[in-house]
């Protein structure tokens, strides 16, 4: 990047960033992307998993930003990531006779109406109304005296990391530069005209002068912080609001459907996730370390008390694998509730030479891409083509369906069973032959990962030779999710995965040992937040482990 000046640099590799670096890739712009760590390491790794059209921003009149969610989400569920985009079903429980039905029953039929109105709701069935002994024939876990009807839906979901890890590696196959562990430190200036950036290599050392005619500034949370290194208030401010989840077996939950819950404050998701339950989320403001919000004891017991008042067997801590804490970036309005602020986004050019896109939600990303890239684009002084990205799968898309209508075959060939093959084919689409020819030259790779068997051997190595993980960390807590699915948090199988990644990325036994006993270190800090009474409590224990593994 340092060698030659680039149309767009991008910084920060969160959803966003990711789909900003495609969107001006895709329209023949030599651009660049850095993230500070490791791709959607902040908020984007760390949300309720769902691509959705925010059916409770209907109840807010915001008939825009639905349907504008719900074109995004036919889009990624039909067209552009199939095979990482998946249905699933919600029930609503309704506590009043009469009304509420008709109330909540329309709201759903509107967003339902929608959708097909797009053209984008083929793939999702429409909603139904139930009785109370049908819903409970369907969600036999909630209390008899919890509902007196329901309705079901249905939205979609994804995993988040995973998905930003795609994009990148989309904008990169069509020709993007991107690099992680690479920190912006500063902006290249012509006199007020921003030029560049200084960017440091955080694992090798060194500092870089990336110059590009347009920087675009898409670091969500931290968005204050980078413009302050411009010395320019910014237009607007971002406030980050916490919202934490709790991740239990299946088996806790006895049911065959998502669930939304009302709260006094938001909504609460409880959310299937492979062999386990994603149960959030929290809305509170955030104002301490950005890099590694942590839960504290009130959040879960905040969250296990509203779920548990329509569960017949209550879940208890001890049904908690896993725990994590992301942070909503949200433009700071007049409210004070961050639960009432918009999940619209903004874009802005404070200075010459510099775009900055902040707020919005995740189902919107390719949205905020674009609208990111046309503000970059009147920077420059050429023709620039229309954005594309609404024709442009993601890497592993195009041939998926095939792959999968033929799964049956391709375990036979492998000698994997059909549920692995499935597995692999939902997570790497077309590239899933990429992890098959890893197994077939190294039969032990088709072998599960010990103490965290939904994952093969040959995930953690595809993981550092094809998806830019550089860390232990990186691997167990985003290319796959063993850090949250595992009641260990992943340290019994943190050994066997850091040998696997030493053979492509050269680690010698003290790499290793290092690897390791940072990624212990991250998880005692972690466990001992979760201890705490309260967020000051809970932060300064969570960074009691240090953040970049020593080298």
């Amino acid at each position: 990047m340092a060698e030659r000046e680039l149309d767009v640099l991008v910084v920060g590799a969160g959803v966003v960033g990711a789909g900003t670096a495609l969107d001006a890739v895709t329209r023949g712009l030599s651009t660049g992307l850095v993230e500070a760590r490791d791709w959607a390491s902040g908020t984007s790794s760390r949300s309720s998993k769902l691509i959705h059209g925010g059916l409770r921003y209907l109840e807010m009149l915001d008939f825009a930003l639905v349907r504008e969610a719900l074109k995004e989400r036919g889009l990624l569920l039909e067209r552009l990531a199939p095979h990482l985009v998946k249905p699933v079903p919600f029930l609503y429980p309704l506590q009043h006779k009469g009304w509420e039905r008709l109330y909540a029953g329309s709201g759903v039929a509107l967003y339902d109406a929608m959708s097909m109105a797009r053209g984008h709701g083929r793939g999702l069935p429409i909603h139904r109304h139930l009785t109370r002994s049908h819903a409970l024939r369907v969600a036999p876990a909630l209390r008899k005296d919890a509902l007196v009807g329901a309705l079901q839906y249905y939205d979609a979901q994804m995993d988040d990391a995973r998905f930003v890890a795609t994009l990148v590696r989309t904008a990169v196959a069509y020709g993007a530069k991107a690099a992680n562990r690479a920190r912006v430190t500063g902006f290249l200036r012509e006199g007020e005209r921003v030029v560049g950036a200084r960017v440091q290599d955080v694992e090798g050392g060194g500092e870089y002068e990336v110059r590009a005619r347009q920087v675009v500034n898409a670091t969500g949370v931290w968005t204050d912080d980078t413009q302050a290194m411009v010395g320019e208030r910014g237009q607007f401010h971002v406030r980050a609001s916490k919202g934490v989840h709790l991740v239990v077996p299946r088996d806790r939950i006895s049911s065959s459907t998502g669930l939304i819950l009302r709260t006094e404050k938001s909504v609460l998701f409880v959310i299937p996730w492979g062999r386990h339950w994603i149960v959030g989320t929290t809305d509170t403001d955030w104002d301490l370390d950005k890099a590694h919000p942590a839960a504290s004891s009130a959040d879960i017991d905040y969250v296990l008390e509203h779920v548990n008042s329509v569960l017949r067997v209550p879940l208890t801590r001890d049904d908690v694998e896993g725990v994590y804490a992301g942070l909503r970036p949200l433009l700071a309005g007049e409210s004070d509730a961050t639960s009432k602020l918009s999940r619209e986004h903004t874009v802005a050019h404070p200075v010459p030479g510099l775009v900055v896109v902040a707020g919005g939600k995740y189902t919107t990303y390719r949205v905020m891409a674009k609208d990111a890239v046309d503000e970059a684009v009147r920077g420059l002084d050429q023709r620039v083509a229309d954005c594309v990205t609404e024709d442009v799968p993601l890497i592993g898309a195009e041939g998926y369906r095939a792959l999968w209508n033929a799964r049956a075959r391709i375990a036979a060939r492998t000698g994997l069973h059909v549920v692995r093959v499935e597995h692999l084919l939902n997570r790497f689409g077309a590239m899933a032959e990429e992890v098959l020819d890893l197994v077939a030259e190294d039969p032990s790779l088709g072998e599960p990962l010990q103490f965290a068997d939904d994952y093969l051997r040959a995930e953690i190595v595809y993981a550092a030779s094809h998806e830019g993980a550089r860390h232990l960390d990186d691997v167990l807590t985003r290319r796959t999710r063993i850090s949250i699915e595992t009641f260990d948090r992943g340290t019994r199988s943190a050994r066997e995965a850091a040998e696997l990644m030493a053979s492509v990325l050269g680690w010698d036994k003290d790499h290793i040992e290092r690897e390791v006993q940072h990624y212990e270190k991250r998880v005692e800090a972690e466990r001992e937040s979760q201890r705490q009474p309260d967020d000051l409590t809970a932060d300064a224990a969570r960074l009691g482990a240090p953040d970049i593994v020593p080298l």
